[in-house]
């Protein structure tokens, strides 16, 4: 069986662990403790994580629509302006050829 970090097996052959290598229940108790808030503090590390996650998707949602309704808008005020830019050419349009026209039967009676 292979260690957390992919070492493989020690035994007490290699030298590496003795058998005089003996903890108190003292030790034990302080490794656990230590242990404990450690996982303890992972676990609010967790909380905040999944908390900013989530605010993360709310903002990331929120920036969407604003761009969605902003593009409508800008579609729809350039939509206006189109349709108002078509209606004032051709008015303006019907404007000078009437003007032109009055213009020369003016100059017609004139003559």
């Amino acid at each position: 069986m292979s260690g957390p970090n992919g070492d493989p097996d020690i035994s007490v052959d290699d030298g590496i662990i003795n058998e005089e290598d003996e903890f108190d229940e003292e030790e034990y108790a302080a490794i656990n403790s230590m242990l404990d808030q450690i996982n303890s503090y992972l676990d609010d590390l967790e909380e905040r994580n999944d908390a900013l996650n989530g605010k993360l998707h709310e903002l990331l949602e929120s920036n969407r629509q604003a761009r969605l309704e902003f593009r409508a808008q800008l579609h729809g005020s350039q939509n206006q302006e189109e349709h108002h830019l078509a209606d004032g050419e051709s008015s303006s349009s019907k404007e000078d050829l009437s003007k032109d026209s009055g213009d020369l039967q003016r100059n017609d009676k004139s003559e």
